[in-house]
């Protein structure tokens, strides 16, 4: 079916190989968490490439905040839709996403050999970064995304609901109840402005039929995937598929917010072991491209050795795929959306909300599983610092948190 997307101003149509080209580029090369790619984005395609003018880019970025999933993920794939088409959106997507997908594979592959001091080492030190990582993100997004009192109470309300709540889905009813106390509470809250001046909606133009089965397969997924494993005897594979593709639909903030919904989905069910995990997630902040990757190792840990590769393509397909639909229902209908003064309080609900989600995942597992001893707190605390205070890139603080894990084993 054919996408009418027509290029951007000044921009002429390109080809899906083209697309793929300069998104592998970046998925070999984009450190630094959905922030960063989304600046990288910006340099390449807006100031370099002149693909896209300034206010449809500053345009697609706010579409892709306010969807549920990886937010640099949709905005590729969006981009690449502008370029080329359908296949091109699927092209950028491939070239940004599967570097980081065969390097974790790599590690996953590797990671059990790795005994001894210095292998214990590596990967105590590997969930001694998630540590400072996902404290970095807590602390961030608490500053960005509740400003202000009411915002505050809802991420504590969130915080207290899940100290309770035990069902598999408290995740999505944490989110729920952000969205309520939003709409009753967040009503006042100004909008969120572009910088660069008017944004642009009338630039970005899929077809409403496109649309419209983008979020009818959205919805058949998200719903039927759970009844089907309630009236059927459900086989690992769907289970796999459904349990990935129901954490990238319900996330929202991207990025390292996914981490409590991948724990509830693989950890909380005797999937994978909390090492395992946490020695993935650390691993996740060394490679480029998109955090949500992390499902790609997740899959291949969690399969039969025989299905390995099977496990690692339903994961990941299942994480990414609700995000790229959703960006291509919402953007016929994305400017009557974003005006509305109701929806904005709701996603300020969600996005307090949120913070509460990623700061319990921040006490359990990661805090639980990592921190054993004085030491392990020390490191954690100089890589938060390193990535806070000293502006040091992710990478290194890898590199430190691991040469140190090691040196804790080793020396003891």
């Amino acid at each position: 079916m054919k996408i009418d997307m027509p290029p951007p101003r000044g921009a002429s149509a390109g080809t899906a190989f083209e697309v793929l080209a300069v998104f592998l580029k970046l998925g070999l090369t984009c450190f630094g968490g959905p922030i960063a790619h989304i600046g990288y984005f910006r340099r390449e395609f807006v100031d370099r490439r002149r693909w896209l003018d300034e206010e449809t880019y500053t345009d697609l970025v706010a579409l892709c905040q306010f969807l549920p999933g990886p937010a640099s993920s949709q905005v590729g794939f969006a981009i690449g839709l502008l370029r080329a088409g359908g296949l091109g959106g699927l092209a950028a997507w491939c070239g940004f996403t599967l570097p980081s997908v065969l390097l974790l594979l790599g590690f996953a592959v590797v990671a059990p050999g790795l005994g001894g001091p210095v292998g214990g080492g590596l990967i105590h030190g590997l969930k001694l970064v998630a540590v400072a990582v996902v404290a970095q993100a807590v602390f961030d997004m608490a500053r960005r995304l509740c400003p202000d009192r009411r915002r505050a109470a809802i991420a504590l309300a969130a915080v207290a609901a899940l100290s309770v709540l035990t069902t598999v889905y408290a995740q999505l009813v944490v989110i729920g109840l952000g969205a309520v106390l939003g709409l009753a509470l967040c009503r006042t809250t100004a909008p969120a402005t572009k910088e660069g001046g008017r944004q642009r909606a009338d630039e970005i133009r899929v077809h409403r039929l496109v649309g419209g089965l983008a979020i009818s397969l959205f919805c058949a997924l998200l719903f039927g995937l759970p009844a089907m494993k309630g009236f059927f005897h459900a086989t690992q594979e769907i289970n796999v598929f459904e349990a990935f593709y129901r954490s990238g639909a319900i996330v929202f903030g991207g990025g390292h917010v996914v981490l409590p919904l991948l724990q509830q989905a693989t950890v909380a069910t005797g999937w994978v072991t909390s090492n395992d995990f946490l020695a993935g997630y650390g691993a996740a902040q060394a490679v480029p491209g998109p955090l949500f990757t992390f499902a790609a190792f997740l899959g291949w840990v969690l399969a039969p050795t025989q299905n390995h590769w099977a496990g690692a393509a339903l994961a990941t397909a299942g994480i990414f795929l609700p995000g790229l639909l959703l960006v291509l229902a919402a953007l016929p209908y994305w400017q009557a959306l974003r005006s509305r003064p109701s929806m904005n309080a709701l996603l300020s609900g969600v996005n307090a909300a949120v913070v509460g989600l990623l700061a319990t995942a921040l006490y359990s597992p990661v805090w639980t599983s990592a921190i054993l001893s004085e030491a392990d707190f020390a490191i954690a605390a100089i890589g938060f610092f390193m990535l806070t205070r000293w502006k040091i890139p992710p990478l290194a603080v890898v590199v430190f948190c691991a040469v140190a894990g090691i040196a804790e084993t080793v020396l003891h």
